[in-house]
């Protein structure tokens, strides 16, 4: 028998959100030392945390993969997912929100929403995953609740529902006054717990105030809480925790909260916070997939057939784990699973309870569980594993597009399978890291989301047992586009070789898709009138134009930003197939941009740089040089805030640049841009 512990309703499945050192980790580790889960707190910058137990994520003081936690707080089961923060590792955030229940958004109480934070935001956003913010690091100088929940408002646009009000500022933080409960709760240095109170009496008008306008915020988001409050002209306690729960899970509302990890004040609220608001899996709907080109539901009811997702593997020279989610049914060690997207069977060997690097053997796991399995060879990130009986395939997460590469190769040529087996694995565990051989150079290239992301993979390489590799210059993934089209192109293939011919004809119009170059896409519409060319060959011309899209005339790199129509064409009795127009369309198509006019694209990024304002004009002028476009410049906590669009390729080296013009005193955070036209004499290779 389970435990109402492992029941449904008390578990919660939740990750950490937030962008580089806004404190997440140390929010994580908090968590497991208040729920007992550790003895010692943790610190990042000892190198002694539980989550990132990985030797760069030490050595470099961020979090880089995503780390599954467990602990037990009031009866409940949380499952708590730490996330990276930086840009480079957005995957690693996109795969653990995919299968993830709610989420706590951390902000830094000095600089507020911060780039990543945003991006973060709007991925859980897409997933639809409730969320509350906590505000962290009031103990520091120039912190600041209420400009950190403006710009909450401001830049994600919920409607943001404060609970508490500080007491103290800056270094006299020393507890929070909870507004739902009237009630104050002060943490002692040192202690563990905090000491329930009445609320100061020089924080009693300002409380009562800010308790109504929490109130009118709820009743106006809220038609229960609408009615209560006009019939009585305030809300209970009862009703504002049930209404701010509605609220939290319809994303209608984000409540938020407010403390210090560092100095362990505010985690007992929002753990409290986590199981009053965030829902549990037999809160949300069943899980959708699709079986024999069929949408089904699954619920999450351990009686009904087992289905779960692959969100993380870790691949090793020695064995490989699968991070799965257990969306339904219960799964017991020694079951076989099924795999609809290979169309194997692989049978479990071992449970295993997750604790960042450590793991605890379990019998079995059941829908709500997020659990390790050993002996799962085949799948991959975002493989779906189910019951053989009842095959459901659910929709992965969809890996980012890698926009740098490096070439790699081992130092010794007797290495090469050593590197080969060793990159593999990289991409085993990460999708959004791509290997590919080129076939002008022959060169091994292996491409990622950023410059930082690539050089953890090489050093992981390294650190695992890999062979010495070399590495070369990045290189960033150009596009080509076109800026005058083409009209009435003409392109017949013909080909008879004895036997059966291949005919077709085809007349296309090509022209930019936007009246900027810098837009992406392809659209492929029939003009064809009089069935001139039937509707299958229509779509293999259009197969065959998406074809030609892989390399450009300019240096090869895939073409993007244009809209193609089919306008006239011409069918043979005998010799006309979907072959021969899906030739015709990749060739014509081929043809028909080297008659265009086209330009090179460059991946471009968006540069928030934090400096000493003694510092912001050597930043400026360095900006310039490597071709960045200011956008706009601030200060924010007595620094200065300069964000700039910047050629991706212009960023190779800025952090040692910019640590150097600084004294170590800048720092700087990117997110990609999309695409700006190249400028002339920019190398097509």
């Amino acid at each position: 028998m389970r435990t109402s512990l492992n029941t449904l309703t008390t578990v919660r499945n939740l990750g950490i959100l937030a962008h580089v050192d806004a404190g997440k980790t140390t929010v994580t580790e908090r968590i497991l030392y208040a729920t007992g889960t550790t003895h010692k707190r943790g610190e990042v910058h000892d190198g002694t945390t539980v989550t990132d137990f990985d030797p760069q994520e030490r050595d470099r003081g961020i979090t880089i993969f995503a780390a599954a936690v467990s602990c037990a707080w009031d009866g409940h089961r949380v499952n708590l997912i730490d996330t990276p923060g930086h840009v480079d590792f957005a995957d690693e955030v996109e795969r653990s929100l995919r299968v993830l229940d709610g989420a706590v958004a951390v902000f830094d109480a000095v600089a507020g929403v911060e780039p990543q934070s945003e991006s973060v935001w709007r991925q859980a956003d897409r997933h639809g995953v409730p969320r509350i913010a906590f505000v962290n690091k009031l103990d520091r100088a120039g912190a600041d609740l209420d400009r950190a929940v403006d710009s909450i408002r401001e830049r994600l646009h919920p409607a943001p529902l404060v609970v508490q009000l500080p007491i103290g500022a800056e270094d006299g933080f020393v507890g929070v006054v909870d507004l739902v409960r009237m009630r104050s709760l002060v943490w002692a240095d040192g202690a563990g717990t905090a000491v329930e109170g009445p609320v100061p009496e020089a924080l009693r008008e300002q409380a009562l105030r800010r308790r109504r306008a929490l109130e009118e915020a709820v009743a106006e988001l809220h038609p229960a809480a609408l009615e209560e409050f006009c019939d009585r002209e305030t809300l209970s306690a009862a009703t504002l925790t049930a209404t701010l729960r509605d609220l939290t899970r319809s994303g209608d509302g984000v409540v938020v909260l407010c403390g210090s990890a560092y100095r362990n004040r505010g985690i007992e609220p929002l753990l409290d916070a986590v199981v009053a608001y965030l829902p549990s899996p037999s809160d949300l709907p069943g899980v959708r997939g699709v079986h024999a080109g069929a949408a089904q539901r699954r619920a999450a009811d351990p009686e009904e057939p087992f289905a779960g997702l692959v969100f993380k593997v870790h691949a090793s020279a020695t064995g490989r784990l699968s991070y799965v989610r257990v969306y339904s049914g219960t799964i017991e060690k020694g079951d076989t699973v099924w795999d609809p997207g290979t169309g194997r069977g692989e049978r479990v060997a071992r449970i295993l309870r997750v604790m960042a690097d450590r793991h605890v053997p379990l019998d079995r796991a059941v829908a709500g569980d997020i659990v390790a399995l050993a002996g799962v060879k085949s799948a991959r990130p975002g493989s779906t594993l189910c019951d053989p009986g009842a095959p459901l395939l659910l929709e992965p997460p969809v890996a980012a597009e890698p926009v740098v590469s490096v070439a790699v190769e081992a130092r010794r040529g007797t290495d090469t399978g050593r590197l080969a087996a060793a990159l593999a694995r990289l991409v085993e565990e990460d999708p959004s890291l791509v290997v590919r051989t080129d076939a002008e150079t022959g060169q091994t290239v292996l491409s990622g989301r950023g410059e930082l992301h690539l050089e953890v993979a090489v050093e992981k390489i390294r650190r695992d047992g890999g062979p010495e590799v070399t590495v070369g210059r990045p290189r960033v993934a150009y596009r080509e586009t076109v800026v005058t089209g083409v009209s009435g192109f003409v392109y017949r293939h013909v080909k008879q070789d004895g036997g059966a011919g291949q005919f077709a004809h085809v007349v296309l119009d090509v022209e930019p898709l936007g009246t900027e170059p810098g837009v992406t896409g392809f659209e492929f519409r029939s003009a064809v009138v009089g069935g001139r060319v039937p509707q299958e060959y229509v779509r293999a011309v259009e197969a065959g134009c998406r074809d030609a899209l892989a390399d450009g005339p300019l240096g090869g790199h895939p073409v993007t930003g244009l809209r193609v129509t089919l306008t006239d064409g011409s069918t043979h009795v005998k010799d006309s197939s979907d072959t021969a127009f899906r030739t015709a369309g990749r060739f014509g198509l081929r043809e028909a941009l080297r008659a265009c006019g086209t330009v090179l694209l460059e991946p471009v990024a968006e540069v928030t740089v934090t400096v000493p304002q003694d510092a912001v004009g050597g930043v400026l002028g360095d900006l310039a040089a490597r071709r960045g476009r200011v956008g706009g410049s601030g200060t924010r906590g007595g620094s200065a805030v300069v964000t700039a669009t910047v050629p991706l390729a212009e960023l190779f080296g800025y952090a040692t640049r910019l640590r150097s013009r600084t004294q170590g005193r800048g720092t700087f955070t990117t997110h990609p841009a999309g695409y700006a036209p190249a400028p002339a004499g920019t190398p097509a290779r």
